[in-house]
């Protein structure tokens, strides 16, 4: 039917209501791992839910590079809501700052009144956590240069500058493994502990996230999805890496730096 709209009215997906139910499968899975350490059925529903992303997000690319769907108001609605999401991670990681200084500023008796606590060995922030810093500015100059390369239409440099960048990804995800590994502390250790783990763990996890998202746009990008003019896949990952790289700053700045 013919549309006088600018508009795009999806048509009926049966993605969502299948990963609605997939999830729910796995998170009750998860919680039987959680008692039984069965991981099997937990890790088949893990990659049910891969397989269905990866058909709804074909659908998505045949909507927008094929169907040209896509229009200048769906586009700007998209760059809207990647807006909006990253706004919400944001106010995520907010609130672990929010832990980290509540804790440090005023430390209790429990934690012997001081920052860090009594019998926690911190991390030299001029070791790996520097070098990690490091690697994501570098990122990011990097990434930066895919973009204006591919506004130029330079598909070449495109393509170099984004394996750069997902390089320099897989190498600070390489480097906090490590430096999980060979922590002086754990997760259970007070206070800083939790905080340091759960927000540098989270903060891996969106590297990890945003590098998979550069490496699928690289493959799109290779296979002559994006042109100067309509490239809003990698545009959007791009702006997902800086966001990783800023957070990263503020986190370098206060956990491993002025809370040693």
């Amino acid at each position: 039917m013919k549309k006088n709209h600018q508009f795009h009215l999806v048509d009926p997906s049966p993605w969502p209501v299948i990963i609605s139910m997939i999830i729910l499968n796995y998170a009750s899975f998860l919680i039987l791992y959680f008692n039984t350490n069965n991981y099997i059925p937990m890790n088949i529903f893990l990659l049910l839910i891969l397989f269905t992303m990866f058909k709804w997000w074909n659908d998505i690319q045949r909507e927008s590079t094929f169907q040209g769907n896509h229009t200048f108001n769906v586009i700007n609605s998209m760059k809207y809501g990647m807006i909006m999401f990253i706004t919400s991670e944001v106010l995520f990681f907010f609130s672990f700052f929010w832990s980290f200084f509540h804790h440090s500023l005023s430390p209790n008796m429990e934690m012997g009144l001081k920052w860090p606590p009594m019998n926690i060995m911190s991390f030299n922030p001029l070791h790996i956590p520097l070098l990690n810093t490091i690697i994501l500015l570098s990122s990011g100059i990097s990434v930066t240069w895919a973009h204006s390369a591919m506004m130029n239409n330079n598909f070449s440099k495109t393509k170099k500058s984004l394996i750069i960048t997902i390089m320099l990804g897989l190498y600070f995800t390489f480097l906090q493994y490590y430096e999980y590994k060979y922590s002086p502390f754990c997760i259970s250790d007070s206070i800083y502990g939790s905080t340091f783990f759960i927000t540098t763990g989270f903060h891996g996890i969106h590297v990890i996230i945003g590098t998979m998202f550069l490496i699928h746009s690289f493959f799109r990008m290779h296979m002559l999805h994006f042109s100067s003019n309509h490239h809003l896949g990698m545009e959007l990952s791009i702006w997902y890496w800086h966001f990783v790289d800023v957070v990263w700053l503020f986190l370098y700045m206060t956990i491993y730096w002025w809370g040693k």
